[in-house]
C-alpha cells in the first residue's frame, strides 16, 4: 500500500541559513507555527497510543472514546462530520496556506530558501499522499474490522507519523526565524 509513494530522504534537505541578529519580536510567528504544529503533534500522540494499546488488546472501544473525546480533530467531527475528514481538512487547509502564501515569499529572499521551499512544498505532497490513504485504511477497516485491514490502517499511520513530526521539526528550524525575520505572513 504504500510501494508507491515517493518518501523523501531527510539528509537531502537543504541546510537552513543562519540569520544574524534575530529579535525576540522576529522569532513571535516561528513561536506560533510552533503552537499549530504542537496541536497536529499531540492529536498523532494521543492516536498512536491508542493504536498501540488496540493492537496489543489493552483498550476497550469505551476507553477509546472517552480518551479521545477531549481531542481537538474529536470534537470538529462531532461538529463537521468525519474524523479524519476534519483532520486531513485542518492540515490541507494548513498546507495550502504555506504552500501559496508563505513559501512564495520566502522563495524571493534568495536561493538557500528557495531551496528550502521547494523541499518543504515536495514534503507536502507526501504527507497528503499519506492523508489519503489513511482515509482509505480507515474506511476499509470500518466496512471490515480485520487483521489485515488493522494493520494496513496502522501501517499508514505509523508511515504519516515518522513524515509528518520530521516535516513539521524540519519546517520550523528552516523558516520559524526567516518569518519574522522577512517579514512574511504577518
Amino acid at each position: 500500500m504504500l510501494k508507491d509513494i515517493q518518501f523523501l530522504d531527510d539528509a537531502t534537505r537543504p541546510p537552513i541559513p543562519r540569520l544574524e541578529g534575530v529579535t525576540e519580536a522576529q522569532r513571535l510567528p516561528g513561536r506560533h507555527l510552533r503552537l499549530i504544529h504542537d496541536h497536529l503533534r499531540e492529536n498523532m500522540a494521543v492516536l498512536g497510543r491508542l493504536i498501540e494499546r488496540a493492537a496489543a488488546g489493552k483498550a476497550s472501544p469505551e476507553q477509546v472514546r472517552a480518551e479521545t473525546a477531549d481531542l481537538v480533530m474529536v470534537s470538529n467531527y462531532r461538529r463537521f462530520g468525519t474524523l479524519c475528514g476534519q483532520y486531513c481538512q485542518f492540515v490541507h487547509g494548513h498546507h495550502s496556506i504555506e504552500d501559496r502564501m508563505i513559501f512564495p515569499s520566502l522563495a524571493e529572499q534568495g536561493p538557500a530558501f528557495r531551496a528550502i521551499a521547494e523541499r518543504l512544498a515536495a514534503e507536502h505532497v507526501v504527507v497528503h499522499q499519506l492523508l489519503e490513504r489513511l482515509i482509505d485504511a480507515l474506511i476499509a477497516l470500518a466496512d471490515a474490522p480485520e487483521r489485515e485491514n488493522f494493520d494496513t490502517a496502522v501501517a499508514v499511520f505509523r508511515a504519516l507519523e515518522k513524515v509528518l513530526l520530521s516535516h513539521l521539526g524540519y519546517e520550523e528550524e528552516a523558516i520559524g526565524d526567516a518569518l519574522g525575520y522577512f517579514e512574511i505572513g504577518g
